[in-house]
């Protein structure tokens, strides 16, 4: 499956979120999407974090992951999601934690600087140490992770573009039906 890497794919404000937001519709075995399934896109990925994420004046245009590290970074990208998620949703994760920083120290002894698996891996321990996960959430519509930066946290959506108009546009539609019925 071709798609495009859009502003939207990285709506999470930090790359670790971006790569673990790359398992589209993760909760619904029915229509989930791994976006990684093809190495072509992975490596695509690479090259659109040099324009679209957040964290590209920290790591600049990064190198594809090797075919041989590929493993060790995709068991990244799920410590980083279950990780984060159960600090969002439980404000806990102390049992996680081990295994996020196992799978960083994994991928940071095989990677090449300046490679997308070792930037990730950093993002991800930025996430830990800058404080900002006290802002991290998960979106109402896509259940993605993303960090709320506004000012007042009130954030509920990934990209109010695609999630926010969606959510808006269901609750338009549901109360126009319910307007409509006798």
């Amino acid at each position: 499956m071709s798609f495009s890497w859009t502003p939207h794919r990285f709506a999470g404000g930090a790359l670790a979120l971006d790569v673990a937001n790359s398992v589209i519709l993760r909760f619904d075995p029915a229509r989930s999407v791994d976006r990684f399934a093809e190495p072509e896109q992975m490596d695509a990925f690479a090259k659109a974090t040099g324009v679209f994420s957040a964290e590209r004046s920290l790591f600049g245009e990064l190198a594809p992951v090797p075919s041989r590290n590929r493993l060790p970074f995709l068991a990244l990208r799920e410590a980083i999601d279950r990780y984060f998620r159960a600090r969002i949703l439980e404000n806990d994760g102390y049992g996680l934690l081990a295994d996020l920083l196992e799978a960083t120290a994994a991928v940071l002894r095989r990677a090449d600087k300046g490679s997308l698996e070792a930037a990730t891996a950093h993002s991800a321990l930025r996430l830990l140490a800058d404080g900002e996960i006290t802002r991290l959430k998960i979106c109402g519509n896509c259940g993605w992770l993303f960090v709320d930066r506004s000012k007042n946290r009130s954030r509920t959506w990934c990209d109010m573009t695609v999630c926010g108009n969606r959510a808006k546009a269901s609750r338009h539609y549901h109360r126009k039906k319910k307007e409509a019925a006798p």
